[in-house]
């Protein structure tokens, strides 16, 4: 009978025959595949609460995206424009709404990283 995870020893275990029932050809609406629905739910219950990972910085989400997508920080001119950018990125200047919009609309940002205090 599945339990909630309580222990480290648990969570191991759990993480464990998650694996094991993936390697094997799941069947829609199976026992097994409501069994590894069941285990992820209580495996991602147990991490957000024991393996908390902290929203990155804004200005760091922001550089660390334009790099993912192969741009450079002149591409933050045509969103921001060119004065705006230099001053955000050096932290001399603040995100306002209207930029955390635009930034999360074309980098594909979440609003909640752009909106914290940094």
């Amino acid at each position: 009978m599945l339990k909630p995870i309580k222990s480290e020893k648990q969570y191991e275990s759990y993480l464990e025959r998650i694996y094991v029932l993936m390697q094997t050809d799941l069947k829609a609406d199976s026992k097994e595949s409501d069994e590894v629905e069941i285990l992820s739910i209580l495996v991602k219950n147990y991490e957000d609460t024991h393996y908390v990972i902290d929203k990155p910085n804004p200005i760091d989400a922001i550089r660390f995206r334009l790099d993912q997508m192969g741009k450079n920080e002149s591409f933050l001119s045509k969103i921001l424009g060119a004065p705006r950018k230099s001053e955000i990125l050096s932290g001399k200047r603040k995100l306002n709404l209207q930029q955390i919009r635009k930034l999360s609309n074309e980098l594909h940002i979440s609003a909640d990283v752009l909106v914290q205090e940094y």
